[in-house]
């Protein structure tokens, strides 16, 4: 296969792995071959500091040994494989890095001759990427289930982020996706090595002087989990393991794989755990403010913000002028940066009424029901239904 062919082939799918907080759809990128026009998946990606970037995300090769039970990649199913060395990969993101179609990479790779191997020609690249052809833009390395501990480290001073893909909350959900995965050495074991080093040696042996994030990914609904196990790992991961982000994925069935016959997860569930895991990270929500039902899954009625509110705070409103960081963070339609408006606002002035909001850029109808402006209820237009 020609190169743009069998990179066409391997970032086709890649809309399975959400990575670097991107909720913009996929953009399509025209590149010619020298005898017929492919087509290269860039996607919108958005970076921690809310810079926009066009990001490839790839594969190093579609050959698999594994056999989870959701993937389409998985060992034995029939569909045409591609495979790229470290050298190639490299030299064909940096020219479209170097023609502007792609500003970074986000590189996963099936698992092909052992996850030691794999991982290797997946470190080679990225070492080629910086040291011989002095790429100093955005990387992102997938750690690969097994990884070693060497392995870990070389990928970080490489990497402005790595990841691994947990796939399910715990070991027995575990068991239901990927049963020739294990769950603490192989897949929680690299995040914890990768926190241990973030906390005992120094940033500056980073490539750009600090770190890399990390992220992991959940399939959702294929395993019988429930939000609260998935919610109850997260909370673990951000708190103890420096976890950037959770990634939720709604499950969706692949033809010819032992779970063809499941039904698709509903987004409304994928998009009430991200709200709920913003909640646990952001805003110093626990697990038990989540208003779980007895199943011990979230309401696809109302987000969990506003459901806490409406328990909590409907009879008990919170002081604009007054409230300290975290109880301001408590208030529906209120985040981190409309939280440092007011607390900047409020060292000349006092808050008398919504408008006084709206100057500062908050849109106050969320949070007009769960106030007080200087002790009084604001003045608000009633819903009619």
């Amino acid at each position: 296969m020609e190169t743009l062919e069998r990179l066409n082939q391997l970032s086709s799918l890649m809309d399975l792995e959400p990575a670097e907080e991107t909720g913009c759809p996929k953009i399509s990128t025209g590149v010619k071959s020298p005898r017929k026009k492919e087509s290269i998946n860039i996607s919108q990606a958005v970076m921690p500091g809310g810079k926009r970037i066009r990001l490839l995300k790839t594969l190093l090769t579609s050959a698999c040994e594994r056999n989870c039970y959701y993937c389409p990649f998985r060992a034995g199913r029939d569909f045409r494989r591609a495979t790229f060395t470290p050298d190639e990969m490299a030299q064909t993101f940096i020219g479209l890095h170097r023609s502007g179609i792609a500003q970074g990479i986000f590189l996963s790779s099936g698992i092909a001759g052992g996850s030691v191997r794999t991982q290797d020609q997946m470190i080679a690249t990225a070492e080629i990427l910086r040291l011989k052809l002095g790429y100093r833009g955005y990387l992102h390395l997938k750690l690969m289930p097994g990884v070693e501990h060497a392995q870990v480290e070389r990928a970080m001073q490489l990497a402005d982020r790595v990841s691994v893909n947990l796939e399910a909350p715990n070991v027995q959900r575990l068991e239901r996706l990927a049963p020739r995965k294990t769950f603490i050495e192989e897949l929680l074991q690299p995040l914890r090595w990768v926190e241990e080093y973030r906390r005992n040696q120094p940033g500056h042996l980073g490539w750009n002087g600090h770190w890399p994030s990390t992220t992991t990914q959940f399939v959702v609904g294929a395993a019988g989990e429930s939000d609260l196990e998935l919610l109850k790992t997260t909370e673990y991961l951000h708190h103890k393991l420096g976890l950037r982000r959770a990634y939720f994925s709604a499950f969706r069935p692949i033809p010819d794989t032992p779970l063809e016959n499941l039904p698709a997860e509903s987004p409304q569930r994928e998009f009430r755990l991200y709200q709920a895991s913003f909640l646990l990270r952001d805003y110093g929500f626990s697990l038990e403010d989540l208003p779980f039902d007895p199943s011990s899954n979230l309401p696809y009625h109302t987000d969990p913000k506003m459901a806490w509110a409406q328990t909590h705070l409907a009879s008990q409103p919170v002081e604009i002028n007054r409230a300290d960081r975290e109880a301001l963070l408590r208030i529906p339609g209120i985040g981190p940066h409309s939280v440092k408006a007011i607390l900047t606002a409020r060292r000349t002035k006092s808050f008398l009424n919504l408008e006084d909001l709206n100057r500062i850029g908050i849109n106050p109808s969320r949070a007009a029901p769960f106030i007080l402006l200087n002790g009084k209820r604001p003045i608000r237009q009633l819903s009619l239904w």
